[in-house]
């Protein structure tokens, strides 16, 4: 998002080469959802039809989806769409009834982490849980403090948007959030881990100067929004302790790299060699069906569990855990974890190849099939380019592979593929990605 809060690659009303039938798909849409719905591009697409990583428009026209982690698997896998029909022609409530699909699901996803981390709570999105995560963080330490990044987004309830920065100046941050410096090892001097930390502390300090005890730091922890930071591996180590130091919680927010997306581990913080005290999880979690969850030291929610009662009416009911381990098994069972990590190394392999020929190809940061592309000026990695960002994004749509851009500078191409991506697929998009280039 831009400070005022649009995208840098959004439709603009009036603009685009829309035909007339999406035209007046576009007036309906603004008739029936009203004003603050945003669209990809500046000629969006309509789509009507998934398939793996690919998209297809009305015309049938085929896009390489280069960008949606909700469908991890790939776009209506049929593993996961059976399951789901077939749970829901049975039975669908909520978890106050007793019902075995939830508990299999529950113990089979805390198997994936480690033992200290024993207990889950079913949410339908990943704001719920990390609304959810703030309110127990808020219980166990007695505290309301919250430390994010600045460009930092972690979802749209009132609480959570509100420790989202990169939702824009039309979104207020929370007066107990503090925001520090993404972990951009071009920008922050010296060891990246001590650097961190140091903001860490800084904030940790001046919410204590305000009598505000603190609650919890979050981060995702491939720092999505802030432009995909991925490394050191360690790094948040020293920032967790002093977190931790000032009574305070970390919480892990894995809704964009968990599920093996970063190739090298299960979970994001595993590559840390850290245990966090909660973990969220959201979209990739369903496949596209709205589950999501929070993991946590059954110390954490101890207070909260003692005091306050939570139901969630559709969180864990019983065809969301029943497509939610429909995802774990595609996941588990085509080794998908491995897929991000050997695919992800060859497109890594690809961009760095190109980067040679391209000046425009800054930095990259890449941890299996989770990319940040920097798009610079004259190979200078501290000059960003936001123009020639939007003119790629475009310029890709065009050739109908869809991408995305973030970062506080709007100038890192978020390259998020469904797992399923191939190295074939990795050459399309490398091939449409140079025919771009060279268009200036």
């Amino acid at each position: 998002m831009k400070n005022d809060g649009t995208m840098v690659n959004a439709y603009v009303p009036g603009k685009g080469n829309l035909s007339e039938a999406d035209q007046a798909l576009v007036a309906r849409r603004r008739a029936a959802l009203g004003p603050a719905y945003r669209l990809f591009y500046e000629t969006p697409v309509h789509l009507v039809r998934g398939e793996g990583v690919w998209l297809y428009d009305a015309d049938g026209n085929a896009y390489l989806d280069t960008y949606n982690n909700v469908a991890s698997v790939g776009h209506c896998h049929p593993h996961v769409v059976a399951a789901t029909a077939r749970q829901s022609a049975v039975f669908a409530s909520h978890t106050r009834y007793l019902h075995d699909t939830v508990l299999d699901y529950a113990e089979r996803l805390l198997a994936t982490f480690p033992a200290d981390l024993s207990h889950v709570m079913f949410t339908c999105t990943g704001s719920e849980a990390n609304d959810l995560a703030y309110r127990i963080a808020r219980a166990h330490t007695g505290g309301t403090g919250i430390i994010v990044t600045e460009n930092a987004y972690h979802g749209v309830t009132y609480a959570i948007a509100g420790m989202s920065p990169s939702l824009g100046e039309g979104v207020p941050l929370g007066e107990h959030v503090r925001t520090i410096p993404a972990p951009d090892p071009a920008r922050m001097a010296g060891d990246l881990g001590a650097a961190f930390a140091a903001a860490v502390q800084a904030a940790i300090d001046d919410l204590l100067r305000h009598g505000i005890k603190p609650a919890a730091l979050i981060v995702d922890t491939i720092f999505s929004s802030d432009g995909v930071f991925e490394g050191p591996a360690g790094f948040l180590q020293p920032a967790v302790q002093a977190i931790r130091a000032a009574g305070g919680l970390f919480i892990a927010d894995e809704v964009q790299p968990g599920f093996g997306r970063t190739g090298d581990a299960m979970w994001g913080f595993q590559r840390h060699g850290l245990i966090p005290d909660m973990v969220s999880l959201g979209k990739p979690m369903g496949n596209g069906y709205p589950v999501a969850g929070l993991v946590m030291r059954p110390d954490v929610i101890e207070a909260f569990g003692s005091k306050a009662r939570y139901f969630n009416t559709f969180g864990g009911n019983a065809v969301a855990a029943a497509t939610a381990m429909a995802v774990l098994d595609v996941v588990q069972g085509e080794g998908l974890q491995e897929n991000a990590r050997v695919v992800g190394a060859y497109f890594a392999e690809g961009l760095r190849a190109l980067a040679k020929d391209h000046d425009a190809l800054g930095p990259l940061r890449a941890a299996g099939l989770f990319l940040g592309q920097d798009i610079v000026q004259g190979g200078d990695p501290l000059a960003p380019d936001a123009a020639r960002t939007s003119r790629i994004v475009n310029g890709l749509r065009q050739a109908r592979v869809l991408i995305s851009a973030t970062g506080p500078r709007q100038n890192v191409l978020k390259i998020r593929p469904p797992l399923v991506f191939s190295k074939a697929n990795v050459d399309h998009f490398l091939t449409a990605f140079e025919a771009v280039l060279k268009q200036g």
